[in-house]
């Protein structure tokens, strides 16, 4: 596992949909999203930084350092190039509109990354990878760069030039549903539906471990 591992929370996205609104802000089971995925952070990692270009967001998270885009307008690959060039060692990265992220998972993430330069859980989605929930070694700020100065935005377009361990679904669903620790709250309706699913867990033991049945 790496000696020192900080926990990197990427609040990007203008959040049109909730009019404006920064959504990391946005209660599900009467907590802010910002705040369960800090504790799921917290849990896993040594320290913790705020990746966020609002000028109000130092304001969110009191005694977090925050620290905005090195280089703006580059969406999540962005967040993770700020993170990776702030911390100046590993990083757990972490979108701040995923409520249900497992501490557990991260942890593993974490302890996988000791082996390359990116630990990535699988997924259902297109992807199939959540570039946005793993571990990432400074090791990957120059193919990153490399790929920007490229016009090469994609969030997992750099992962051809470094190594890749990648947390496969059987593994993942150790900590849970995947649809559940991967989901975005990015509109009212999947706020909403967030709010149903919160109701019928009990992820209070590590702040994200969500062996419990959500409701359908």
């Amino acid at each position: 596992m790496p000696a020192h591992c900080t926990g990197a929370i990427l609040a990007g996205g203008r959040a049109t949909r909730f009019g404006g609104v920064p959504k990391g802000l946005e209660r599900v089971g009467g907590r802010r999203v910002i705040d369960r995925v800090a504790a799921a952070l917290a849990a896993a990692a040594d320290d913790m930084l705020l990746i966020a270009n609002d000028p109000s967001a130092a304001s969110w998270l009191p005694g977090v350092p925050v620290a905005p885009d090195v280089r703006p307008g580059n969406g999540g690959l962005g967040g993770i190039h700020a993170a990776l060039t702030r911390a100046a060692h590993p990083v757990l990265v972490v979108a701040w509109d995923m409520p249900f992220v497992s501490a557990s998972l991260l942890a593993a993430l974490r302890a996988l990354g000791g082996t390359a330069d990116v630990a990535v859980p699988e997924s259902d989605s297109q992807r199939g990878v959540e570039p946005l929930c793993a571990y990432y070694d400074p090791s990957c700020i120059g193919p990153i760069e490399r790929r920007l100065d490229a016009g090469d935005r994609r969030v997992v377009g750099f992962y051809d030039d470094v190594r890749v361990a990648r947390l496969s679904n059987a593994d993942v669903r150790r900590f849970g549903d995947p649809a559940l620790m991967f989901m975005n709250v990015n509109s009212p309706d999947e706020l909403a539906l967030a709010e149903r699913h919160a109701s019928g867990l009990d992820d209070a033991a590590d702040g994200g471990d969500h062996r419990t049945k959500a409701p359908r």
